[in-house]
């Protein structure tokens, strides 16, 4: 297992109650930053060079599929594990082919999202 990092994880969801909850989930070991839509999430994923990205597919403006795309243009498949979350139906196959490394169906299991936390960033200090 590796050891925390001190980048935070990025959370890009426009659902403000579900984004507290992913950071309930996760815990309050992890720095996090987070984003509402697809242009604030590329500007902090810019910024931050997050490890992990957490990304919502329906939100407003540029899609989380143009999103991902975006991130895999500017990060290559290499230091940025991104984590599709969304109820879309078949957005798992949708978001494999776009670049994404894991899948969670919403409503998301806590303990399932907390084990691919701790896979991509280590365990919290």
């Amino acid at each position: 297992m590796q050891s925390r990092t001190a980048t935070p994880i990025l959370i890009c969801e426009d659902d403000e109650n579900l984004r507290q909850l992913i950071r309930v989930v996760i815990g309050d070991g992890y720095p996090v930053v987070e984003a509402e839509n697809g242009d604030e999430a590329l500007a902090l994923a810019r910024e931050h060079h997050p490890e992990l990205v957490i990304l919502d597919l329906m939100l407003p403006g540029i899609s989380g599929l143009d999103v991902l795309r975006q991130l895999r243009d500017d990060h290559g498949e290499d230091g940025m594990h991104v984590l599709v979350m969304s109820a879309w139906p078949y957005a798992g196959d949708a978001a494999r082919l776009a670049g994404a490394d894991s899948f969670l169906p919403k409503p998301f299991e806590p303990d399932h999202l907390v084990q691919i936390v701790k896979e991509v960033v280590g365990e919290p200090q």
